[in-house]
């Protein structure tokens, strides 16, 4: 499990965000075909909305390759 760390004053990052940091997506724009095309978990429910705001504490589960937990800075 990796931990990402928000940056110090954000409360939250984006699962769109989190995507391209992790380099799974190029742009913000291909996260919706992205979501739309791969099971990605927050907190175990599953999740299409790029949108959606993770928090510290959140536990993301992409597939079965990859799984994040979000820390404070």
């Amino acid at each position: 499990m990796k931990t990402i760390k928000l940056y110090p004053g954000e409360p939250f990052i984006t699962l769109g965000q989190l995507l391209k940091h992790e380099g799974l997506i190029q742009t913000g724009g291909e996260a919706k075909h992205y979501l739309a095309n791969t099971k990605v978990w927050v907190n175990s429910e599953l999740e299409n909305r790029r949108g959606k705001k993770l928090h510290e504490g959140d536990r993301i589960k992409i597939g079965d390759s990859f799984e994040f937990i979000i820390e404070a800075p």
